[in-house]
């Protein structure tokens, strides 16, 4: 998971990427990068660590232009600790290409050995976004028939590289000289929002993110989603065009976006990522009271911030009182996107705290979005028990997570995973509490999917075991648990 913004303005961008930067750090904080474009000219400034402590004056200057690009990062590829990892990537050739991407690639052995062994490029990072960025550049060369570049070749060399690439790609890149280009995997797994905005001079400003809430935040009229398979180009001038370059394509967004990836505050496919939460509470609410006596509970707690609604909705639902028993430290980051577990486990004491005075005599229903390792569950469960709770009910808003997820989530193997493998009563066990239900996938699809028609199916292979894109295996899920382990 990854968070990235283009932006083709009438003035300098550089403001404007920074701070949809940091709308979008709940996306990934591991590194972060800003590139522009003046003129025929890249600007770049990468630096690992969050959006706030990365980028200094001297930076903001030197990143001159008017179109530009950013993205925030968490490693599912490459190594989080090398700062040559992060992105923006750039290629010089041809015409100079720099790109950044939010997905995991699922061909990057073959991809790998055909960029060597066919199209001689040189890779010299373990990240899939420079796979990703060498194949639209040699598909663009490919494709050159003059001097210049028009857009049909753009959409041409785009429509080669679905041919080629699998798994989830949400990609943004500039082109020196010409402009913008976005383009989103043929399932549309990972989001991708265009938004459009008149400047001063009356002129059209455009800009894509992942994220809609980018786009009201700064002044934009959502357009629309980026289609799966679609291709938009924005030139230096603010003049837009986009192509479907794909042959089959169809929208199965991931459904972990609407459980706990994305703000509640935005709308992604044209689904309310608040509204999906609350009905997921109210689908959860369902089971709890197919599998417990409700009377037995006296309060249900969430577990911040994600699980706030669903816990508010399941609440109201039952009828039980609702509070709030766990005060948070809004200045350590995200636990499930920290990379490692021991970092992960010491982290949770430090952004959570139990108050006594809610829990103490009793009976506890907390609400968390999801349990993927159980490392942030087991340790709030026995918080919640050393803050005086009688008993401790733990409720998932999602169903199980029972497979690695290779789409762009960081949960890659299943030993990492509490509920592979395990009995709902020997996870109990694990995490420690007295009861445990969790939402069933009918479910979460009723709740994420109600009142709309757009989106039809999601990707839920993390809890289904169904990878959409039918190149995912045996082999290939031992590989990638290989790799990790290494």
């Amino acid at each position: 998971m990854c968070g990235i913004v283009g932006i083709v303005s009438t003035e300098h961008v550089n403001q404007q990427v920074y701070d949809s930067l940091l709308l979008l750090q709940h996306r990934g904080q591991d590194s972060t990068g800003i590139a522009t474009l003046d003129g025929d000219f890249f600007n770049v400034v990468k630096s690992k660590g969050q959006v706030r402590e990365a980028y200094r004056t001297r930076d903001m200057r030197l990143l001159a232009g008017n179109v530009g690009l950013g993205h925030v990062r968490y490693a599912t590829r490459g190594d989080a600790s090398r700062e040559e990892e992060a992105q923006p990537f750039y290629v010089s050739a041809p015409y100079g290409i720099i790109l950044v991407h939010n997905g995991n690639l699922t061909n990057t052995r073959e991809l790998t050995a055909d960029l060597y062994n066919v199209d001689r490029r040189h890779l010299n990072t373990h990240s899939d976004t420079e796979l990703l960025l060498n194949v639209l550049a040699h598909e663009l060369q490919d494709g050159m028939t003059g001097p210049g570049l028009d857009e049909e070749q753009v959409f041409a060399a785009v429509s080669r590289l679905h041919e080629r690439v699998q798994g989830s790609y949400a990609s943004i890149a500039m082109i020196a000289g010409y402009g913008l280009l976005a383009f989103r995997d043929p399932f549309g797994i990972r989001p991708l929002v265009l938004g459009r905005r008149d400047s001063a001079e009356g002129k059209d400003e455009w800009i894509v993110a992942s994220e809609s809430l980018v786009l009201e935040s700064g002044g934009y009229e959502i357009v629309r989603d980026v289609a799966p398979g679609e291709a938009i180009f924005i030139s230096n001038d603010g003049t837009m065009v986009s192509r479907q370059c794909a042959k089959n394509p169809v929208l199965i967004p991931c459904a972990f976006e609407y459980i706990y990836l994305a703000r509640p505050d935005s709308v992604l496919s044209g689904i309310s990522v608040y509204d999906a939460r609350l009905r997921l509470g109210e689908t959860l609410a369902e089971q709890v009271e197919r599998e417990l006596s409700t009377g037995d509970i006296d309060v249900v707690m969430p577990i911040p911030e994600s699980g706030r609604p669903s816990a508010m909705q399941l609440a109201q639902k039952l009828n039980i009182d609702y509070r709030e028993g766990f005060f948070k430290n809004h200045y350590v980051g995200r636990t499930f996107i920290m990379p490692g577990q021991a970092v992960r486990k010491r982290s949770v004491r430090q952004k959570l705290n139990a108050m006594s005075v809610e829990f103490k005599g009793k009976n506890v229903l907390l609400v968390d979005d999801s349990i993927v390792r159980g490392t942030t569950s087991k340790e709030i469960v026995e918080m919640a028990r050393a803050a005086g709770a009688k008993s401790v009910t733990f409720a998932s808003a999602a169903p199980p997570v029972l497979f690695p997820h290779v789409y762009g989530i960081n949960m890659p193997t299943r030993d990492e995973l509490i509920a592979h493998n395990r009995t709902n009563d020997e996870i109990n066990a694990q995490l420690g509490s007295d009861h445990l239900v969790y939402q069933t996938v009918e479910g979460m699809n009723r709740a994420i999917l109600s009142g709309q028609n757009t989106v039809t199916k999601l990707e839920e292979s993390c809890f289904t075991g169904e990878y959409i894109t039918g190149d995912i295996n045996a082999e290939y899920l031992a590989w990638v648990e290989a790799t990790q382990q290494s």
